[in-house]
């Protein structure tokens, strides 16, 4: 797995796009991203469609066609520095079909951020435009609006990602050891969903594997596990990080689960490493080379994230 190209930091002043790509988004935690925003003296600008619902599918942030446009125009506007997701949800994979992927290629890298649902477009911006993504919080997440953490690890990922390239979380080793390989990953059910869809990469081999979710029972998490395994994805795998299982069953049950389906693979695997759908996420770069020290839970970056 190679490394994909890494687009430039942010400064003061740059615009940053807001859109939906995936669920409704609820006005006044919108409002209160933004204004956290503009007080990084960002300028946030919203797409048209954010706050829409589908007459039909209201788990909806308006029709697929509405989502993608916003997405693919804040994109190729030159002005826009930054595209951030709003929130996450359901509906990613509705959309991401409907992007015309040579008008992005050709407006250049730009920095995404999002997570969960996102992580649909998180594979297709790799495997489309080879580009470097970040795995962070939404604009409109109540675990970025009340987390200074969640907050100020993307703000320094943002401005000074060189004072980032270590992540630490405090986390343990399920399986000891140390591997060096390129970031990828994302939300567990969305990975196993996407496996054979246009834009899904076609194995995990030589990558630092990052995964989380959240509202799962331990028999589905299991399944999802199965499914990558079965299909060969995780073969030659260096690494894996296990972020947050947020309302999912409880941890104890879930662990035996990921020492089982994963400890086999005979790589490191640190455990409660912090990202996904908790209080206090890391943001994570995907497409970066780094190492993984599982019995230090760390994560060094080679390069900053962000040239």
């Amino acid at each position: 797995m190679k490394e994909l190209t890494r687009p430039r930091r942010l400064a003061p002043g740059a615009r940053v796009a807001v859109v939906a790509t995936s669920g409704v988004v609820p006005e006044e935690r919108l409002q209160a991203g933004l204004d956290v925003l503009r007080g990084w003296d960002l300028d946030p600008v919203v797409g048209p469609h954010v706050l829409d619902r589908h007459a039909e599918f209201g788990y909806l942030a308006g029709t697929d066609a509405d989502r993608a446009a916003d997405l693919q125009n804040a994109w190729c506007d030159p002005a826009v520095d930054a595209v951030l997701c709003a929130r996450g949800g359901y509906g990613a994979q509705r959309m991401v079909d409907l992007l015309d992927w040579d008008a992005l290629r050709a407006a250049g890298p730009k920095v995404f951020v999002g997570f969960s649902d996102v992580t649909v477009l998180h594979e297709a911006f790799a495997t489309r435009l080879g580009l470097a993504t970040l795995h962070g919080p939404v604009a409109a997440g109540v675990d970025f609006i009340k987390n200074d953490r969640t907050q100020e690890h993307l703000r320094a990922t943002l401005f000074a990602p060189e004072t980032v390239r270590t992540l630490a979380s405090g986390g343990t080793a399920l399986v000891p050891g140390r591997a060096r390989g390129v970031t990828l990953g994302g939300c567990l059910c969305l990975l196993a969903a996407e496996l054979g869809t246009p834009h899904a990469r076609p194995s995990a081999a030589g990558g630092l594997l990052c995964l989380e979710d959240v509202g799962e029972e331990t028999y589905r998490l299991d399944r999802y596990l199965t499914q990558l395994l079965r299909a060969g994805w995780l073969e030659q795998v260096r690494g894996v990080l296990l972020g947050s299982w947020r309302n999912c069953s409880r941890y104890e049950r879930i662990r035996p689960l990921l020492a089982d389906r994963l400890g086999a693979l005979g790589v490191p695997v640190v455990e409660e490493f912090g990202f996904g759908h908790c209080a206090g996420a890391l943001t994570i770069p995907f497409g970066v080379a780094a190492e993984l020290d599982a019995d230090n839970a760390t994560l060094t970056l080679d390069e900053p994230a962000l040239r």
